[in-house]
């Protein structure tokens, strides 16, 4: 198996308890930052509670409403207010969620658009990671017998300016060609969604509770 090779400092340790490095349940990247974003085909209800995201384990829990409260953080208000750049390397290990309706992302955002989905995931596709740059379109549906309900996976994602590159578990599995250009720059957002039914399937009746985990996700600059 192939390996990274060894890493400079991080420029960005997640630490998710961190009020100086997150905001939790809120982002612009929802219609009025939330808390709710139905156009998108979810029924997620963003909390700020510290126990649906601020231990980097991601809950969604159901609501009387239909609706489930879900946990999200991102950089974007935060007193630190970090951004990912053109050249930047993030690297995060994941554990994917089990439940039927889940929708697990790690990505970027700014002023409208500046996307970059290093995963998302959903349980009816068990072993199928999407991957997109929405910056400059491109998309790859990768399957591997490490992408699993409840496996974990190591990731890993350069934001060139010509071509961005994903990698899983130490292997290259997608370079775009596209990149993202020279004066990139985005919020990161990490978080847990539910989906409401149209392109994937909705919650289980029964379901009332899921969950996805992330761990060691930092950034790395050239340089530095």
């Amino acid at each position: 198996m192939s390996t990274w090779p060894p890493a400079e400092e991080p420029v960005f340790t997640a630490d998710f308890g961190s009020q100086d490095q997150w905001v939790a349940g809120h982002s612009w990247a929802y219609p009025n930052g939330g808390p709710v974003n139905p156009g998108d085909n979810k029924l997620d209800h963003l909390v700020e509670d510290p126990a649906y995201s601020r231990t980097g384990v991601f809950r969604a829990t159901r609501r009387r409403d239909g609706l489930w409260d879900a946990g999200l953080l991102t950089t974007e208000g935060s007193r630190d207010g970090f951004q990912l750049r053109t050249g930047d390397t993030l690297e995060a290990r994941v554990r994917l969620p089990e439940e039927m309706g889940a929708w697990p992302a790690i990505w970027t955002w700014r002023d409208g658009g500046q996307e970059v989905d290093v995963f998302e995931y959903h349980p009816d596709n068990p072993d199928l990671l999407e991957l997109t740059n929405h910056v400059r379109s491109s998309n790859r549906y990768h399957r591997s017998p490490s992408v699993r309900p409840g496996g974990w996976i190591a990731l890993r994602v350069v934001f060139g300016a010509r071509s961005v590159t994903w990698s899983l578990d130490g292997r290259v599995i997608f370079d775009d060609g596209r990149g993202v250009g020279r004066g990139w720059h985005a919020y990161l957002i990490v978080n847990l969604s539910v989906c409401a039914g149209r392109y994937h399937p909705a919650p289980d009746a029964g379901a009332t509770a899921m969950s996805y985990e992330v761990r060691d996700l930092k950034v790395f600059r050239p340089g530095r």
